[in-house]
């Protein structure tokens, strides 16, 4: 008896996991048979993403079955795929699940004003989560390449624990942590990806803390395998050794990526925002007294403050006269670079010109490397 029902639980794996696989012989990677999955004793879901999930859950089921009878470990979807999503986290419910990962995007939509309103909310009971969200998203974007054409926010990579490894991306794991009950909320009845998820916060968040409406397109499609991460070292170092070289990293930098001086100055104005911290970067304080306040007091405290090295910091970083505000290297060079500072001049005196400007440019940055967008 024992044998036929470890026989019959292996067949319906296998007829679980080949509806489910991409290289079935119905077509393409989006075919899911929902006969397939109430064969394995699945509902009929409501949408293909659904079904794909489903149909994924029963196979896993099955295998802890079969793994059961045979006395032998439990099959898990990391195995099967062997993508890394888990990575160290106090609030293990919180985190990307490798059996949840990341679905294909099928034009089941979520209703991204509810997503919105969830953002806000999260945003709104503690605004330091803001600009951490903003972060998330910028990093999630500025890994592309315009010469390799990889990187950028198309795949969802930053959520693997590689990318998350990277020096720069140094606390984002905690922000992908207050994502991940919106992810499977969202992600139920409708495809909503982490690609998606992490750049669309980023913009939520401009708004609720007060900045300009940026234009957001979906239909981002997350990476199952880990081999898309790119390399370390593509996102700006806030010191090169000497001014000089600091700018020339920045151009180098952001040239990769497409974007001008205007821009780089623009898209620095986020800098208003958050702090730095000794565990994530190694610098410590805020660039201006409202941390929580998308406006333009960055350049005007830029340019109009009497900056100095801060001798107390364990890393090269400047201070104001109170002691309580920080510059960095990246930051100084904005106003010793003839070019770049003609540009903090102009969003020194003119926020609604600023707003405008970097709503374009983080606009442009959030579609880096994306393909098939859909305007919602």
């Amino acid at each position: 008896m024992r044998l036929c029902a470890l026989l019959g639980l292996l067949v319906c794996l296998v007829v679980c996991v080949e509806g489910f696989s991409p290289n079935n012989n119905r077509g393409s990677a989006r075919w899911v048979d929902v006969g397939l999955v109430k064969a394995c004793g699945g509902v009929e879901p409501r949408s293909h993403a659904a079904a794909e999930k489903e149909t994924l859950k029963q196979a896993l089921s099955v295998s802890v079955a079969v793994a059961t009878l045979l006395g032998r470990p439990r099959l898990t979807f990391g195995a099967m795929k062997q993508s890394k999503l888990d990575f160290d986290q106090k609030n293990i419910e919180n985190r990307p699940s490798q059996t949840d990962g990341a679905v294909l995007f099928n034009g089941v939509l979520p209703d991204f004003s509810a997503v919105r309103r969830d953002i806000k909310e999260l945003i709104e009971a503690k605004m330091d989560k803001g600009p951490t969200l903003v972060r998330l998203a910028w990093h999630s974007s500025g890994t592309y390449s315009k010469m390799s054409k990889d990187g950028g926010s198309q795949k969802g990579t930053i959520r693997f624990r590689e990318e998350l490894a990277h020096g720069a991306n140094a606390g984002l794991d905690t922000a992908i942590s207050w994502l991940e009950p919106l992810y499977k909320k969202y992600n139920r009845n409708s495809d909503l990806s982490y690609a998606d998820l992490f750049t669309y916060a980023g913009v939520v968040a401009i708004e609720v803390l007060g900045g300009p409406k940026i234009p957001w397109r979906a239909g981002r499609v997350d990476s199952m395998d880990v081999t898309d991460v790119t390399p370390d070292g593509r996102l700006p170092d806030a010191d090169k050794g000497n001014p000089a070289k600091t700018a020339a990293g920045l151009r180098e930098v952001f040239g990769r990526m497409g974007f001008e001086d205007r821009e780089i100055v623009a898209l620095s104005g986020a800098h208003a925002l958050g702090r730095c911290h000794p565990t994530a970067s190694g610098y410590v304080g805020p660039w201006s007294f409202t941390p929580t306040q998308f406006n333009n007091q960055y350049y005007i405290l830029l340019k109009g403050l009497k900056w100095s090295v801060d001798p107390k910091a364990n890393k090269l970083q400047y201070t104001d006269p109170s002691g309580k505000l920080m510059m960095l290297p990246s930051d100084l060079v904005l106003i010793e670079d003839p070019s770049f500072k003609s540009y903090v001049d102009m969003y020194a005196k003119d926020n609604k010109l600023f707003f405008s400007d970097f709503s374009a440019a983080f606009a442009k940055l959030l579609e880096l490397g994306t393909i098939n967008l859909i305007s919602v």
